[in-house]
């Protein structure tokens, strides 16, 4: 019985020490979760069939190939019954958009995705004083090789009325328990929420919140939008996995050139 004891307090004073090297990894010397590292492994969701090829986890579409990519993805969100709610006298708007989205959707004529249309980054760089964000460049969230430089110092926002709007926004951080929130305002009115003509005013506010539980990333946001919406919308919840390697980097992505629009003939999805 004694030599039973001993082993056990052997084992549990291991997996306290385990447990203490898990979380301290996973933390930062001010005791927030730490978020740095590679974030591009994706969960998907969807009725997806598992493929061979090991870079299907980046391809949300049936068999993780490039042939079903673009489609899929784009039912997979139309049949989401989470969807912005507008106030009626835009329902008109709304629908003209979304007939003629080959041609209206930014993001399909190389804009950028805006906030939060360009979902959870890629990478994340860590430091006290702020977040950076690094996001690489997904069908329809935007073109090129966007950032975020996110204060998390305890500054306020600029007063609405001195920001001149752009695509992304002004961005303050802050920690709320294990919960990095992201407080955005300061935006133009050029970009879209999602595919369907979500369009937005100005007046735009995206909170994100962001939290890490082991080596997933959840990421989710809510949309206020009080001069075009009837209430806040918030997103599904998205997950990115961890890349292990310690050496991974994310890919250059390139630059985006539209051909396709003066060549348009139907009115079908892309």
């Amino acid at each position: 019985m004694q030599r039973f004891l001993s082993t056990f307090r052997t084992v549990a004073a291991v997996c306290g020490l385990v447990i203490f090297s898990v979380g301290a990894h996973a933390q930062t010397t001010d005791g927030h979760p730490d978020l740095t590292g590679v974030w591009n492994g994706t969960t998907l969701n969807g009725p997806y069939v598992k493929s061979d090829d090991p870079l299907a986890a980046n391809l949300a579409a049936r068999d993780g190939t490039l042939l079903n990519f673009e489609r899929d993805g784009t039912l997979i969100r139309r049949a989401n019954p989470n969807k912005p709610i507008y106030k009626p006298e835009y329902w008109e708007k709304i629908q003209k958009l979304d007939q003629s989205e080959n041609d209206s959707d930014p993001s399909f004529g190389c804009m950028p995705g805006g906030v939060p249309r360009i979902g959870p980054p890629a990478q994340i760089v860590q430091t006290p004083k702020q977040m950076v964000f690094l996001y690489i460049s997904p069908p329809a969230q935007g073109w090129g090789d966007p950032y975020r430089v996110i204060p998390t110092d305890g500054r306020k926002h600029t007063p609405l009325q001195d920001l001149d709007g752009t695509w992304k926004g002004e961005s303050i951080g802050h920690w709320e328990g294990d919960t990095l929130i992201v407080d955005t305002i300061g935006f133009n009115d050029s970009s879209w929420l999602d595919i369907g003509g979500y369009f937005h005013s100005e007046n735009l506010h995206v909170i994100e919140r962001i939290h890490r539980d082991g080596n997933s990333l959840i990421w989710q946001a809510t949309v206020e939008d009080p001069d075009v919406l009837l209430k806040p919308w918030v997103m599904n919840q998205r997950v990115q996995k961890l890349n292990p390697d310690p050496l991974a980097m994310l890919a250059e992505s390139l630059p985006c050139v539209e051909r396709d629009l003066s060549h348009l003939v139907t009115k079908e999805h892309h």
